[in-house]
């Protein structure tokens, strides 16, 4: 099994210095509630480095365009981003649903959620 993170936010580098600048500006205003889970304003949080370090469940970790251009196809569900989806044998399955994310705290609830689902 392996984990794919969507970000609800683009890959470029403008994309990136928005959000970015969201979250230095108005952190209560971030449109990717799983970005906010496991980075700061500039940098990935440590605890959640630590956990991805610590564990042996193969994650991916892709922005909403890059997921969408990477995983096109007209039997895709359409799906609410940020989301957390699983993949095995080819078939992708929700993990955990944007609903869920947004009602994570911090990060040790977003490490809690993904091992209880494991």
């Amino acid at each position: 099994m392996k984990l794919i993170f969507v970000y609800n936010a683009s890959h470029t580098n403008a994309g990136s210095l928005l959000a970015s600048a969201r979250k230095f500006f108005n952190p209560t205003k971030n449109q990717c509630d799983l970005c906010s889970l496991t980075h700061g304003v500039f940098f990935e949080k440590q605890r959640w480095k630590t956990f991805k370090k610590s564990t042996d469940i193969e994650m991916i970790f892709l922005h909403k365009d890059q997921f969408l251009k990477q995983y096109k196809s007209k039997w895709l569900p359409r799906y609410n981003f940020p989301v957390i989806l699983s993949q095995h044998k080819g078939a992708l399955e929700l993990f955990i649903t944007t609903a869920d994310i947004a009602k994570i705290k911090d990060v040790a609830g977003l490490v809690a959620a993904v091992k209880s689902r494991i």
